[in-house]
């Protein structure tokens, strides 16, 4: 229905004036912008991004990108991927690695998700990783010995990355490792294809040449050396063994039965070289990661006809034979299942690992439970016996009746958990086969011992390394007779722009203690900024997402063989970006909480109040400052600013 000109002329409420009256107009800008006054002016606020916080290695996520992308420029002679390199190792000495195989619970937390799709975090972390190890570069010279020296035992991701951050803070260690190599379950649990054992050596021996890191293989704590000697040698101990035993199924008769064996030590016999073929019919029972190696394996390894009974298994996993590599000569195709108790979607094990597994030919059924076994009379299980299940808030599976089926097996492997080996070192289990730590990664009721990896509660590998490091700056404080600190509430690297203004000759000078009124042309304080990234994560309701297009993802090839071409296929799964590429992923960054240097601020001031820093003065965090005497306070650039690092704070 229209309305009528009457009502029209009579409900005119955006006029604010009277027929009559006389306006002049004459400058709609000034009339605008004078209605923008506050009494706040901007604040530069650091704040860290999610990815940083969904990190558990802690890395400086957004400050490794911004060296990439190129806002960020190296000092000294450096070319920025060594830049980038020594940025990214801060937090985690194995880029490379983990650019391969994390799971990238950072990628998940990425703001760009709001705009179109997640920044490849993992695939640039590869590059800078791949580049170093190309170019042989190392980390800085570690600092003077302070004359501590810290026991670690087991030399897997959590082990060496306190041994590292430990010698960066100027304490010497000597890692204890039962196998003959360091690695743990890098070496030992995941397979060559997923991580390059080239590459894995290197960046193990590029922590160990920071040297007075010593190295002990072959001993077992508790068996070769007692936890009484460790405790008087040493300055502290740092537990860091592992899960290297797994679980067998809850089924009755599966102890003694001799082709149902655990996962891990099926991998460790293979990426130990001994195991070359496996058996005809293979069931795994699991849905996480180690069941997601298992198959993968299984399927690449093959079997042979009519193999004897020297070379089953279980006779390779229990150290009674190896392989003779001329067997893979004659080696078929085999049946491979994955049996899982939750829905495909609730897997633990990565999406792309699941779907990566079905094209290598892998049956996966999901929603089922194991109830039992069926054995031959000469003892071996000839299949595993199923039923559909139910499973409960607290993950307690239930059988469903009457849906019980069975699955042929000429070997079945449980990969449903897995804890630590306390032979001899009883003393420090817990009722979980694992070993207690508070918040510090102290070990409680025994001074002098500290915790991290899977030991604590088996995780991902960014985890173990994460807690290396915290359990590093824990051991420490301890060594420094110093009070525990608060762990900040964000606990992950910080980009701190203290050392960037020393880095970049542009440090406070020092304060005199003059009264003075205002410090924003003074040199001994760090003018309107203000750092709280140890306390706020910001969220994308915070950035000006109308700055992004839309912009394709670079994703890096990966080479997943068919269920045809698996067999003996062993070639690395992930092919790195080229550089190009590499670089455009990382523009696609938004910097969340972090200067990027777009000049918005710049730009859309309407009273030129905010102004780019002179070059020589200008760094990372420092791009753009503020004229008091010509802010309105009209909050403009707060509002343009795309990353969320200007607040209007300052002021009443």
């Amino acid at each position: 229905m229209s309305t009528s000109t009457e009502d029209v002329k009579q409900g005119l409420t955006f006029r604010s004036f009277e027929e009559g009256d006389d306006h002049n107009y004459s400058d709609f800008q000034q009339a605008i912008f004078k209605a923008g006054h506050s009494h706040k002016c901007p604040v530069y606020v650091q704040r860290t991004p999610p990815c940083q916080e969904s990190c558990p290695s802690g890395e400086d996520i957004r400050g490794w990108l911004q060296i990439v992308r190129g806002t960020e420029k190296p000092t000294g002679d450096k070319s920025w991927e060594e830049f980038a390199f020594l940025r990214s190792t801060e937090a985690n000495p194995f880029p490379a690695i983990m650019g391969r195989v994390c799971p990238a619970p950072c990628e998940n937390g990425c703001n760009r998700n709001k705009v179109d799709d997640v920044v490849g975090i993992n695939a640039i972390e590869q590059f800078i990783g791949d580049t170093a190890f190309r170019e042989g570069f190392d980390f800085a010279p570690p600092p003077a010995l302070t004359g501590k020296r810290i026991a670690i035992i087991g030399g897997g991701p959590a082990g060496l990355s306190a041994a590292y951050q430990l010698r960066r803070k100027g304490h010497a260690s000597t890692l204890f490792e039962a196998h003959d190599q360091l690695g743990g379950m890098i070496r030992f649990g995941i397979p060559g294809h997923r991580t390059p054992r080239d590459i894995l050596d290197c960046e193990i021996n590029r922590i160990i040449n920071l040297g007075d890191i010593e190295v002990k293989t072959a001993v077992r704590i508790g068996t070769d050396v007692s936890i009484d000697t460790l405790e008087r040698e040493y300055d502290a101990v740092l537990w860091a063994i592992g899960c290297q035993r797994g679980y067998g199924l809850p089924v009755p008769d599966w102890e003694g039965t001799p082709n149902c064996v655990n996962g891990i030590g099926f991998l460790e016999a293979y990426n130990k070289g001994d195991l070359k073929v496996t058996a005809d019919k293979v069931v795994c029972v699991g849905g996480g990661d180690t069941s997601i190696d298992v198959v993968s394996v299984a399927r690449r390894l093959g079997k042979i006809s009519n193999i004897s009974e020297e070379d089953r298994v279980e006779r390779v996993m229990g150290g009674h034979a190896v392989h003779d590599s001329t067997l893979t000569a004659a080696r078929e195709g085999v049946e491979v299942t994955l049996t899982a108790l939750f829905p495909k979607e609730e897997m633990t094990a990565a999406e792309y690992e699941v779907d990566d597994a079905c094209e290598e030919g892998v049956t996966i059924l999901n929603g089922v439970m194991p109830i039992g076994l069926v054995k031959d009379d000469s003892g071996r299980a000839t299949a595993l016996r199923m039923a559909k299940c139910t499973v409960d808030a607290k993950g307690i599976p239930t059988a469903i009746d009457d849906t019980e089926f069975e699955i042929e097996a000429d070997l079945i492997v449980s990969a449903i958990g897995q804890g630590g080996d306390f032979t001899g070192i009883e003393e420090m289990k817990n009722d979980r086969h694992l070993i207690d730590a508070d918040k510090f990664y102290q070990v409680p009721s025994k001074p002098g011992h500290f915790v991290a990896g899977d030991v604590v509660r088996p995780h991902l590998l960014t985890s173990a390394i994460g807690q290396g490091s915290i359990a590093a700056d824990t051991i420490d404080h301890f060594l420094n007779a110093e009070e525990q600190k608060k762990r900040p509430k964000v606990d992950v690297h910080h980009f701190d722009l203290l050392n960037k203004l020393k880095e970049s000759g542009l440090e406070p000078v020092e304060y005199d203690h003059t009264p003075t009124w205002g410090t924003s042309d003074l040199g001994f304080a760090v003018h309107n900024f203000e750092d709280r990234s140890s306390q706020e994560v910001i969220s994308s309701n915070q950035l000006f997402l109308g700055h992004f297009k839309g912009e394709k993802r670079h994703h890096r090839k990966t080479q997943v063989p068919t269920a045809d071409e698996v067999l003996g296929h062993f070639e690395e799964r992930h092919i790195g970006l080229p550089v190009v590429e590499v670089q455009e992923e990382a523009k696609r960054c938004m910097s969340c909480g972090m200067c990027f240097e777009c000049d918005n601020c710049v730009v859309f001031c309407p009273q030129d109040a905010v102004f780019r820093v002179k070059k020589d003065s200008s760094t990372t965090g420092r791009y753009v400052d503020t004229d008091y005497s010509r802010c309105i306070g009209c909050h403009i650039c707060a509002d343009v600013c795309p990353t969320g690092y200007i607040d209007m704070g300052m002021g009443e």
